[in-house]
This record gives C-alpha cells, sequence and structure tokens, in this order.
C-alpha cells in the first residue's frame, strides 16, 4: 500500500478514541506509518467456528442464546473496522458450525479455502486438537475461546494455537486467592461425575494446595440422567440435596465442581450447613461477566446491547478478545499480510487492551493470554484476582495458572 496517513490524523484520532481511548496513541503511532491511501484496503478474513451448544440448563436464564459468541466476533469486526478505514485494512468474520473434531476439521478446510488465515475454535479440548493440525497444514492461526484444559498448556502443546479462554487452572487460583484473603480455608469440595467435573476439581485440589486452603471433604455428586427441569423440581431439590450434603466436617465454603450443569445451580441456599457457596456455582471465576464495568468496560457492554439487544456474555467477550488481537497486531505491525501479523502477535511486543484495567499478554512458553479473572456472583463483580499481596518475578498475572516451570510447553 502506498501514500501516508498524516493527513488524516485527526480524523484518525476521532475513530480511534471511540474504539479504545486508553489505546489511543499507541494505535495512532502504528498508524502514522501504514499505507492507508490505496486504491483498495486489504481484506483481513478471520474464521469463526460456531459450535453446537446444549440447550437444556437447570436455570432459563442460562440458555445459550442464537449468536452467542459470534455477536461478539461481529462487534469486534466493527472496532477493527473503525480503525482499518484509515489503515487500509478491511475486516471481515467468515463463520461455519460444527459439532465434532471432525466436522470442525472440514469447516477449517473451507475457511481457508474462502480466505481465511485465522480461526477462533469455541470447541472442547479433543475437537481442538483436531482442527489445530487440519489449520496448521494450512498455515493458519487458531485462537482457543472454548477449551480450558490445562493439559494443553502443559502437556499437548500446540504451536498455531493462542489460547483466549483461561484455563481452569487459572480460574481455580483465582477464586483460591480471594478464599484465601477472605480467611476462609476450610472447604466442601462437591464435584459431578463427568470428565470435565473431575478436571476442574483437579485444579481446585491444587489451587487449595498452593495458596493454603484444606479440604475437609471431598464429595461426588453422581450423574443419574433424568431431565433437567420438571414442574416439581423446586420440591425435589429442596428435600433431596440438603439431605447429600448433610454430615460434613465443619467448613467455611462449599466448593462446587460442575461444569455440567447438573447440579451447581442448585447448590446455594441449599446446603445443610449455612455456608457460602463458589465455584460452579454462587461466586464465579470468569474471564468476563455481563455485570462488569469497571475500566471502561461499561463502554463496551452499551455497545453491545444496542448492537445485539442482549448482555454481553463470557462467550462473547473471549470472541471479541480474540478478532480484536488480530486487529490489534495488523495495526501496529502496520500490514495486512498474515505472516507479519503472527509475527507481531505472536512477539514480545504484542498486548491487548480489553477492558481488565491490564494490558494483556501472551506467555510466550504456552501462548496463553494473561488476564485478570472476574469473581461474579450474577448481580455484582465481588472481586477480581489476582489478589492484592500475591507477587511474581515477571508477571503478577502468572500467579495465575501454571507457571514456565510448570509446563513442558517452550515456543
Amino acid at each position: 500500500m502506498g501514500g501516508t496517513v498524516r493527513s488524516r490524523f485527526a480524523a484518525l484520532a476521532l475513530a480511534c478514541a471511540l474504539v479504545a481511548p486508553y489505546a489511543l496513541g499507541a494505535v495512532i503511532s502504528a498508524a502514522v506509518s501504514t499505507a492507508a491511501n490505496a486504491a483498495e484496503p486489504v481484506t483481513i478474513a478471520i474464521g469463526y467456528l460456531i459450535p453446537e451448544r446444549r440447550e437444556l440448563t437447570l436455570s432459563l436464564m442460562d440458555r445459550p442464546a442464537a449468536d452467542l459468541g459470534a455477536a461478539g466476533a461481529a462487534l469486534a469486526i466493527d472496532d477493527n473496522n473503525t480503525t482499518g478505514r484509515f489503515t487500509g485494512q478491511s475486516y471481515e468474520l467468515l463463520t461455519e458450525t460444527a459439532a465434532t473434531p471432525e466436522e470442525a476439521a472440514a469447516a477449517v478446510d473451507r475457511l481457508a479455502a474462502a480466505g481465511a488465515h485465522w480461526v477462533i475454535a469455541d470447541m472442547p479440548g479433543e475437537a481442538l486438537v483436531t482442527l489445530a493440525a487440519a489449520a496448521d497444514a494450512k498455515g493458519m492461526l487458531v485462537f482457543n475461546v472454548g477449551a480450558r484444559d490445562d493439559a494443553l498448556r502443559t502437556e499437548t502443546c500446540l504451536a498455531n494455537v493462542v489460547h483466549i479462554v483461561p484455563s481452569r487452572a487459572m480460574l481455580a487460583d483465582a477464586l483460591a486467592q480471594y478464599l484465601a484473603w477472605k480467611k476462609w480455608t476450610r472447604w466442601f469440595l462437591v464435584a459431578g461425575s463427568h470428565p470435565e467435573d473431575i478436571a476442574f476439581a483437579d485444579a481446585i485440589r491444587r489451587a487449595a494446595a498452593r495458596f493454603g486452603a484444606r479440604i475437609v471433604e471431598d464429595r461426588t455428586f453422581e450423574d443419574t440422567g433424568g431431565a433437567r427441569t420438571t414442574d416439581s423440581g423446586h420440591v425435589q431439590v429442596q428435600r433431596r440435596l440438603p439431605v447429600f450434603l448433610q454430615d460434613a466436617p465443619e467448613h467455611d465454603i462449599v466448593v462446587v465442581a460442575d461444569e455440567n450443569e447438573v447440579f451447581g445451580t442448585h447448590v446455594p441456599y441449599h446446603t445443610w450447613t449455612p455456608r457460602p457457596v463458589a465455584g460452579s456455582a454462587g461466586l464465579m471465576p470468569t474471564a468476563w461477566s455481563p455485570v462488569h464495568e469497571q475500566w471502561g468496560g461499561i463502554q463496551l457492554q452499551n455497545r453491545f446491547l444496542d448492537k445485539v439487544g442482549r448482555r454481553m456474555e463470557e462467550e462473547d467477550m473471549l470472541a471479541w478478545m480474540a478478532v480484536r488481537s488480530v486487529g490489534e497486531a495488523a495495526t501496529r505491525a502496520a500490514s495486512g499480510d498474515p505472516e507479519t501479523i503472527d509475527d507481531y502477535l505472536l512477539g514480545p511486543d504484542f498486548s491487548l487492551a480489553a477492558f481488565k484495567g491490564e494490558a494483556l499478554t501472551l506467555r510466550s512458553w504456552n501462548r496463553q493470554l494473561r488476564q485478570p479473572i472476574l469473581l461474579a456472583d450474577g448481580k455484582s463483580v465481588v472481586s477480581v484476582s489476582p489478589q492484592e499481596g500475591f507477587l511474581h518475578p515477571s508477571s503478577f498475572l502468572d500467579t495465575l495458572g501454571y507457571d514456565r516451570a510448570e509446563s513442558a510447553c517452550d515456543f
């Protein structure tokens, strides 16, 4: 692209201010050096894999919207194009659906054929590994916004995958730090019987040992099947769940590991002993919450609400961060070339402003996005981890999750 953007500096400043006021200086600096007066802008295509979501949930409030995740990606495309109009870059979102690892791999091939170099994958771990291999064969970079598996950050090292979604260890550590700050160190752990529940329970046990808590009892809630919604559901829950939770040793809090939503939503107010609840219910660690408003978050929340007509959920924000990562790297690298953008994005100078009070960067050894974790109860953000006082020699965000020495990955 030829020409210069200096004559359009003021207009660029105004446009960038609408997207991220606190990142204005860096964006302008990169854009000034970008050739932006080409006859045709460079098209940057980003793919998004729409997963098969569970329609039935324990709470009607948790039923997924049809555009969950994709709506966040679409808003980020708008934000990228706000700056792209002045930097000679045009962004587009290509979507595909996939329910199995094989379908995900085939969808990656279609996205590559359509011109996408990046693919956002909201898929479980097994499917992510399969589609990452298909993407690697096409020279594509994958953004993981769905798989929280710690093994993907410590053992199964995928060089072409950037982990936007926090790992289970990051979530568990964020909760453990807050409970340590509260001095609630006696935990009654209740976990579901599904593999994902067991994995989250493992992360909770690790966090307890790491931050000085003691699990006084470890109990499993077996999923025996049955309907998630019944006309007399509250009657059955009210009678049965307290009995299941009785006779536990003295504890400060009940910690729930129930990623499959079999029982966790019902635990608050149904414990045998009156105690607070955290984990998969009650006080929940999350990358984003519809109630988050700090650090300019209310601006993003309102823009999303105006565009989509609903609140911004965690899946929406994760997809937004993935798309914005490409846009940020393209702007700062002053290029539309995929390899140049990837080099910047995976390099030491990349950072992302995401309304979380910190510049988010990538862990060089496993490409996990460092980020604060919100602790929310559905009505408010109760706290944000890392908590004050938990120190680290390089980044206090690395007190969450597996550190470099604990991972076999090294990129």
